[in-house]
């Protein structure tokens, strides 16, 4: 039996459990996910305790995946470049920090076909899911981003050209390509709000929501009538869940598996 689990201050009800057990059901990996519930002050002894117990593979959830990377042995480049870690693995003693965001992220971008070589981007929102659709969105060579903030005075935290940061009320008269919400605005039970207006919108051709809850966000709604291509969030949900396997179980993950996953999860979320 392998050990494995969710990491954060208040879980609530995650369906991390429900995701992991499914793929340890469809490759036949004897294991267990279990949630973990610690407060900040105990973070060292969590480290000591995955190595002690044998845990071989923990998610990181808000609102420890910075907290968490003082005690970790190695860090890959994009969680340095996120500056989060939301997978840890244990091998060999040694803990490993991975983000799995940037290559959920990644999974919505390739499973709908949206091409972001030399295309204009804007970003709505700046906390921690945005660092990883931003890092995503400009390893991917994106041409231009805009980093929408309701404070005028942010800092940057990009030493990138392609990136700046605007207003809401600045971005009336930006045109691009793909406009992408990282905020909460629109998730369940506040359905009937979109983070921006129909003109707004309008400006883009693709629109990508990373709300799980409801499938199609008002957000999205606006988009599909006006015949935009859109993208919901349930595939990064799934696609970071299933590379933090490929991490721990030091192997590819047939699509296969990420399609049945997703189309079970899709019936019991």
């Amino acid at each position: 039996m392998e050990f494995y689990g969710l990491l954060g201050e208040k879980l609530g009800h995650s369906v991390s459990p429900e995701i992991h057990h499914k793929v340890f059901s469809i490759m036949n990996i004897e294991g267990a996910y279990k949630k973990f519930e610690v407060s900040k002050e105990d973070l060292g002894k969590v480290a000591d305790s995955i190595k002690t117990l044998k845990i071989k593979g923990v998610n990181v959830t808000i609102p420890y995946k910075r907290d968490i990377m003082p005690y970790l042995d190695f860090i890959a480049d994009e969680a340095k470049k996120i500056d989060a870690v939301n997978t840890i693995l244990l091998k060999d003693n040694k803990l490993y920090g991975y983000n799995t965001d940037y290559y959920g992220f990644g999974t919505i971008i390739n499973r709908n076909k949206v091409e972001t070589n030399d295309k204009v981007a804007m970003v709505l929102g700046t906390g921690g899911a945005s660092k990883a659709v931003v890092t995503y969105l400009l390893d991917n060579n994106v041409s231009k981003l805009y980093l929408v903030s309701r404070s005028k005075n942010v800092v940057s935290s990009y030493d990138d050209s392609r990136v700046e940061y605007i207003t809401y009320e600045e971005i009336k008269h930006v045109k691009g390509d793909i406009i992408v919400n990282t905020t909460p605005v629109g998730m369940y039970p506040n359905i009937d709000a979109s983070p921006v207006s129909e003109d707004i919108i309008d400006n883009f051709k693709v629109l990508i929501d990373i709300i799980y809850n409801p499938r199609k966000t008002k957000f999205l709604e606006i988009g599909e009538n006006l015949n935009k291509k859109i993208c919901g969030g349930l595939e990064m949900l799934v696609g970071q869940a299933i590379k933090s396997e490929e991490f721990w179980q030091d192997r590819k993950i047939d699509d296969k598996v990420l399609d049945e996953v997703y189309s079970y999860i899709d019936t019991v979320l």
